[in-house]
Order: structure tokens, then C-alpha cells, then sequence
């Protein structure tokens, strides 16, 4: 995957701009340029598409990165004490806004959450600190497409005595996913619509 010229040579506004509005229309191009494929794909919920976004591109891009915690950061509650996430999709995501946080002057810790106990040691499902009974933690979610991957998130959590109202994602697909979490009674909010990442799309592929 070759990275567009334009973000490596002009790295410097996005660590500088304050215009949060410019940082979000130039990850949107990133999504689009190097995440969003279409062809005959199998996802993880086990759905057929004809269409995938593999958010890593995005995610673990040393812009992209930067992006997601400057963006992320200022929708988390104030009250916030953690980010968390199901691993491995939300890892460097959650790592990115903790790392952001530091430089807000509100640092806020990320944990990440297994799919299965860790077989020795602690047998831990959640790594990171330990925080204290009934912390409010914000669950962080790259793609939901049915939504059940953040919901796991949030039992895990849960289960420990920790309380979690909100999910925030990068990319929804609008198959299902945010009513599902409003039926559980959760906050969810994204940063983009599946239908903004497909229209970008084709506005780069038609210039």
C-alpha cells in the first residue's frame, strides 16, 4: 500500500491545525483512499459484502493516528477515567487518544480488552490499569457493522464493576449496530457515515 504524497510531505498540519473540521475532511481522505475496497468480501460478524474497510490503513498511519486522538478526544465526556476497546481493531485507537489526552492536560488512560482470558499470569481479560469500582469508561470501536464486537467491550468491562454509557466509532455501516447499542441503553456516536467514506470514494477516483 503506497501512502498519498500529499500526507507524508505535509505532515505538519496535522499535528498543527486547530481547525478540527480541515483534521476530519483529511482523515476522511485517508479512509477513503487507502481503507475503503470493494470487491467480494466475508466480514467478522460473518455478513458478505461487497465492500470492506480495512481500518488499519488508517489506524496504525502515523497521520491517521494522530488524527483519530485529536478527533476522538474532545467527544469523550468529562467525567471520562478510561478508553477501552476490544482488541485487536481498537487498540491503536485507544492508544492514540490516551496519548493525545496527555497533551490536553487530561490524561486518560486506554485499556484493552482480550476475546479470550490470557491463558497465564493474571488470566486477565482487560489489560492496563487498574482503575477504581464504577470508573466511567468509553468504549472505542473502529468499524460496527452489527455492533456485537463493542457490545462484548462493554460486558467485559461491566463485569469488572466499571460503568460504560457510550460508544464512539471511527467508521458505521449502518447495518444494525447503533440500535443495537441504543436498545442497550448506550450513547453511540461516529465520526463517519459509511455513505461519506463511499461518496469521498468516488469523488478521489473521478478526479
Amino acid at each position: 500500500m503506497t501512502y498519498p504524497t500529499e500526507t507524508l510531505t505535509h505532515s505538519d498540519i496535522w499535528a498543527t491545525t486547530a481547525d478540527l473540521t480541515i483534521l476530519r475532511h483529511k482523515l476522511l481522505d485517508l479512509f477513503s483512499e487507502l481503507a475503503y475496497q470493494e470487491g467480494d468480501f466475508v466480514l467478522a460478524s460473518g455478513l458478505r459484502s461487497s465492500y470492506y474497510v480495512n481500518k488499519m490503513q488508517v489506524t496504525l498511519h502515523p497521520q491517521g493516528a494522530l488524527a483519530v486522538g485529536r478527533l476522538l478526544f474532545p467527544l469523550l465526556p468529562v467525567d471520562t477515567q478510561a478508553v477501552a476497546g476490544l482488541t485487536m481493531g481498537a487498540d491503536p485507537m485507544v492508544t492514540a487518544v490516551s496519548i493525545v489526552s496527555v497533551y490536553e492536560n487530561r490524561p486518560i488512560p486506554a485499556l484493552i480488552i482480550r476475546k479470550e482470558t490470557k491463558g497465564y499470569g493474571t488470566k486477565a481479560y482487560i489489560e492496563g490499569p487498574t482503575l477504581p469500582e464504577g470508573a466511567k469508561v468509553v468504549v472505542l470501536e473502529d468499524v460496527v457493522t452489527t455492533g456485537q464486537s463493542a457490545l462484548k467491550a462493554v460486558e467485559r468491562l461491566k463485569d469488572v464493576g466499571y460503568t460504560v454509557n457510550q460508544i464512539i466509532s471511527l467508521v458505521d455501516r449502518q447495518q444494525g449496530g447503533g440500535e443495537l447499542y441504543q436498545s442497550a441503553g448506550l450513547k453511540f456516536e461516529t465520526l463517519f457515515s459509511i455513505q461519506e467514506v463511499q461518496e469521498r470514494y468516488r469523488q478521489l477516483a473521478n478526479s
